[in-house]
Formats: structure tokens, sequence, C-alpha cells
């Protein structure tokens, strides 16, 4: 599958467990990427933004970093911290998940994501499949994991379609947060 991806620009990237001091910080990256992204299709009047003036909540971002079975990076590209990713990783079935990864918008286009991406996989070649979902209305995030990433589009999570299997376990998620239509990724691995 890796074959048929086009990557346009290689761009290396490190990713740098998340420091204490810098959770702040992340946190805020974070929601600023998230809102960036709704406002581009939205602008301000958007209804998916939370009272607080955010797409994704602290409580989400927080309650991801604190799971006990969480992994937090930063993206580092020539230095900088570009973006974050939060990892959920299962150590007995291997079917891991992609909690959040942003690029900060001012680096977007820049093969920071796609350099990311590889590098996540890389650093959990165990992986049977990686599970993420993004709203339906951040198209840039739909073909960035279906076009350069070879996720598969699962499921659409709208009012039609609500699951009861425990993959979709939705009591921990913040009411809050953004839109209820959400797209399912799934990406099988080769091991």
């Amino acid at each position: 599958m890796k074959d048929n991806l086009k990557i346009t620009q290689s761009t290396k990237v490190t990713l740098v467990p998340l420091e204490a001091n810098d959770r702040e910080q992340f946190i805020l990256d974070n929601q600023w990427a998230f809102k960036h992204g709704a406002m581009i299709e939205f602008g301000e009047r958007d209804d998916h933004i939370g009272d607080d003036g955010e797409i994704i909540s602290r409580k989400t971002i927080e309650r991801c970093i604190d799971a006990s079975d969480s992994e937090t990076y930063r993206i580092v590209a020539d230095g900088r911290r570009v973006g974050g990713v939060i990892l959920k990783i299962n150590k007995e079935t291997n079917h891991n998940g992609l909690e959040i990864l942003f690029v900060s918008p001012e680096e977007h286009s820049k093969g920071i994501g796609c350099s990311a991406w590889q590098a996540v996989e890389a650093l959990h070649p165990e992986t049977k499949i990686w599970e993420t979902f993004t709203p339906y209305f951040e198209k840039r995030n739909i073909h960035f994991y279906v076009n350069k990433c070879g996720f598969k589009i699962d499921r659409f999570l709208c009012e039609y379609f609500q699951p009861s299997d425990q993959a979709f376990d939705d009591e921990d998620r913040d009411p809050d947060d953004g839109p209820d239509e959400m797209f399912r990724f799934i990406k099988e691995m080769k091991i």
C-alpha cells in the first residue's frame, strides 16, 4: 500500500516525548490547529466551536495525554516545535489509535504531517491496525489520511449510525467537542 502513496515533499521530523514544561503550549497549539481548520471551512460564525471558543476542548486533550495507554510527542522540524501527536497504544492487541495529530497551520504543505506519520509507524512496527477519527468538514485531514497515509474510511458516525460496539464508547467524550459527524479511518498494517 505504501508504494502507491505519493509524498510530494520529504521533511525530516523527530518525535520528541512531551515534557511537562511544554504541556500548556502543546494544548494551546493543538487547539489553534483544530480551530484554524474549522475557521477555514466555516468562518468565525461556526457553531462547531464551543462556548470557550475552541473546536477541541482542553478536557479532551488532557484526557488523551493523561490516559495510561497514551504516548504524547512533539513534532520537531529544524529544531522547532511544529506540531504534536497523541497515540493510544494497546500492547495486548496491537490495535492502536491515533488520538490527535496536528501540525501548526503556519507549517502546512511542507511534508511535516507525512513525515510525522512515517515516524509514528516506525515507532510502533508491531501495530496490526491503526484507527483514527476526523470531523466530516476537515477535507484537508480526510485527504491526508486517505491519500497520503493509506488509511481507508471505515465508517461515518452520524445521527443515522450510532454503533453499539466497544470501539465507539463515547462515555469519555466531551459533548462540547466539535461535531458528532465523524469519519472513522483504519489502516491495516502488514506484519
